[in-house]
């Protein structure tokens, strides 16, 4: 990865110092296994395999972002697996939900992070075409 083209970029209004991205996915990332957990150990006669692949898929999602931006250097291409990944969150919530109203509300910090990053990569895109 190379953080020096990084640092070359134009930054939308907002950009955190780039310290605050480590913890922040410390905790969210904390909160998205804690929710993966109660969902899959919450008993119900609702069917989960939908919740977990919907939640398979955008980690999926989530791990192609870093790589398509800093490695690959394509803004385009992380905007564009960015929003798949909010999509298929939005799926993850709704589904946890049906099963565990507790596992669901654990990533809405997740959610909302994503949609701060969507901003960003959108702010990214639009000043460094």
């Amino acid at each position: 990865m190379d953080l020096n083209w990084y640092e070359t970029l134009n930054k939308p209004l907002f950009t955190p110092p780039s310290w605050v991205f480590a913890p922040a996915w410390t905790v969210l990332y904390i909160l998205m296994f804690l929710s993966l957990y109660i969902y899959l150990r919450t008993y119900t006669k609702i069917n989960k395999t939908n919740g977990t692949i919907l939640f398979l898929t955008q980690l999926l999602f989530n791990f192609l972002w870093s790589p398509s931006f800093f490695y690959w250097q394509n803004i385009k291409l992380s905007f564009f697996i960015i929003i798949l990944l909010v999509l298929f969150l939005i799926g993850t919530i709704v589904y946890f939900y049906k099963v565990s109203k507790i596992s669901a509300i654990l990533l809405i910090p997740y959610f909302l992070w994503v949609c701060f990053a969507i901003y960003l990569n959108f702010g990214f895109m639009v000043l460094n075409p």
